[in-house]
């Protein structure tokens, strides 16, 4: 039986990579789902694949660094769908960045999307779920750059990810109450389009191949392989599944044991 039957499923930065995995997953899973991305035709391809195997989509346009945009999408979705039972914040944003290069302004991109977004789509969805009082699903994606991974892509995404996994930590003790709980999900090294670009262009760099700047990536890595975005969506699906119904306040690493704590 499919574990997220008549769950309506909300999926932020869902137009490709992680974010696509999580919602192809949950609608295999039967969600219906809201696919949203600040790139509406990237939403609509992944929507179009998840309505092609049969599930219920809605396409959303929504920057999760604007206020008024995250309560347009969660009003959307609960008026167009019925109500909301699970959001995956998983929309994001970072560069590669040595910390002495990093400026005002890569703090406030990042901050805005990867830290306060993150904080008020939970505070749009908690909402969202407090006045439906059934109770509700609410899973960020953080990574361990926010435990303290060396290879983070800069220091100021390492900080917001460290915020996302505070934030779950505290919503999780605070948001208890009206049954809805809160966990996180901490990617290791997982290979998306955009990993495959940065690893291609370092390669060119280097004189290298493709494979052996892979395999360099992935030797430090105990299990000995790197995440897909299926990986990633497997742990979400289960959070929002009847079988986490007493998880909260958690955050998992997902990396093959890079970071153990």
């Amino acid at each position: 039986m499919a574990s997220l039957r008549d769950k309506v499923a909300l999926v932020t930065g869902a137009g490709a990579g992680i974010g696509a995995a999580i919602a192809l997953a949950m609608a295999a899973e039967g969600a219906v789902v809201a696919v949203a991305d600040i790139d509406e035709a990237a939403a609509r391809r992944t929507a179009d694949k998840a309505a092609a195997a049969g599930a219920r989509t809605l396409v959303v346009q929504a920057d999760c660094g604007d206020v008024a945009s995250i309560d347009a999408m969660v009003a959307r979705v609960a008026s167009e769908l019925g109500r909301l039972d699970v959001i995956v914040n998983n929309a994001g944003v970072t560069r590669p960045a040595w910390i002495m290069d990093l400026t005002e302004a890569d703090w406030d991109r990042i901050h805005r999307v990867n830290a306060k977004g993150v904080f008020f789509c939970l505070q749009a969805a908690a909402r969202q779920m407090i006045g439906q009082g059934r109770g509700g699903r609410i899973i960020n994606i953080a990574s361990i750059a926010g435990r303290g991974f060396a290879g983070t892509s800069n220091a100021i995404y390492a900080a917001s990810k460290g915020a996302v996994i505070s934030l779950t930590k505290t919503a999780a003790q605070q948001l208890g109450r009206h049954d809805i709980n809160v966990n996180s999900i901490c990617p290791g090294v997982t290979i998306t389009d955009l990993f495959e670009r940065v690893v291609e262009g370092q390669a060119r760099e280097r004189g290298k191949t493709r494979e052996q700047m892979l395999a360099g990536i992935e030797k430090p890595i105990p299990i000995g392989r790197a995440n897909t975005p299926e990986d990633i969506a497997a742990m979400a699906v289960f959070l929002a599944s009847p079988g986490a119904r007493n998880v909260t306040g958690q955050c998992y690493n997902v990396d093959g044991g890079l970071i153990t704590s």
